[in-house]
């Protein structure tokens, strides 16, 4: 298969823009897909944010910045990703929703695309099922924020084709990512190891064991890791940690996957997090937010 010259994202959240920067930084002609116009807009300003401060670290000179920003193009209409190589979605963690999006795919794509999701849980089989294609379909799980983070985990679903797992093998090292590689089952290696770990975080916190910010601080300095398990799931957003348990819990069958009712809670009451200003800790304008550092 012929190196990618073009990249579709589909999704402009953090990971789809972050996907996005990837590829055009490493000479990709990039298209990135979301249905409101708003937040391409938001997301415009900020790859253009995230470029500037590598130029001003010494990390790429102006005029790469410059040259990777013309290769971006920002698109609300699905048929722009026809002439794409490699296609990588970004959108919700659910299964029915990116079902629907590959069904799409594999209508308006080139035959010779590779369809690839960033899911961090969900089957890769069952994915590429939806589509006529399924030797083409591979789990590509970039970490957050994608630009920074070195890791790729790389899934083959049960029919994914050797050509199209080095494919995007070499995608992953174009990117100068570090490649791991997991068989297609519930949560794949990373989160089958964290939300476990940031789950149990939630037990300790309902039942009274610690405050937040002692169970945070426990873990960085007694474990040595950059962001505590609390801090760590408001950084991810909550609702995708309870997702992925939920995945974790059906697809192993097992009771220590069931999602703590705290964090059941602060979901429904919409504290997901970062993104939407509270979650676990409050980060809104007059608190005392913390400061962490990225991580998964």
């Amino acid at each position: 298969m012929a190196e990618a010259k073009s990249l579709g994202v589909v999704g402009s959240g953090q990971m789809g823009s972050g996907i996005a920067q990837l590829g055009a930084m490493h000479g990709l002609h990039v298209w990135l897909l979301d249905t409101d116009p708003t937040a391409l807009c938001r997301v415009n300003k900020s790859i253009s944010s995230s470029l500037q401060r590598f130029v001003s670290k010494g990390q790429i000179s102006q005029a790469a910045c410059t040259e990777a920003l013309g290769r971006l193009k920002y698109t609300s209409n699905i048929d722009e990703l026809r002439s794409a190589d490699f296609i990588v979605e970004a959108i919700v963690e659910s299964e029915d929703v990116k079902k629907k999006l590959f069904i799409e795919l594999d209508k308006i794509t080139k035959s010779s695309a590779i369809l690839a999701s960033n899911t961090s849980s969900i089957s890769i089989t069952r994915l590429a099922s939806a589509t006529s294609r399924p030797c083409q379909v591979i789990g590509m799980h970039f970490m957050n924020p994608p630009p920074i983070m070195k890791l790729v985990e790389i899934v083959r679903g049960a029919d994914t084709s050797d050509e199209t797992f080095h494919a995007t093998k070499a995608l992953a090292e174009r990117f100068h990512k570090t490649i791991i590689c997991s068989q297609d089952y519930s949560g794949f290696i990373v989160n089958r190891i964290l939300m476990p770990m940031i789950n149990e975080a939630f037990f300790t916190l309902y039942t009274g064991v610690a405050t937040k910010e002692d169970i945070d601080t426990g873990m960085k300095l007694g474990t040595n890791h950059p962001m505590g398990p609390l801090e760590l799931a408001d950084f991810i957003g909550l609702d995708v940690c309870l997702s992925i348990m939920k995945v974790l819990h059906a697809g192993l069958g097992d009771s220590k996957y069931a999602p703590c009712p705290l964090l059941v809670q602060y979901v429904d009451a919409g504290r997901v997090g970062r993104k939407c200003g509270i979650g676990v800790y409050d980060y809104r304008k007059g608190s005392e937010p913390i400061k962490a550092s990225p991580r998964l």
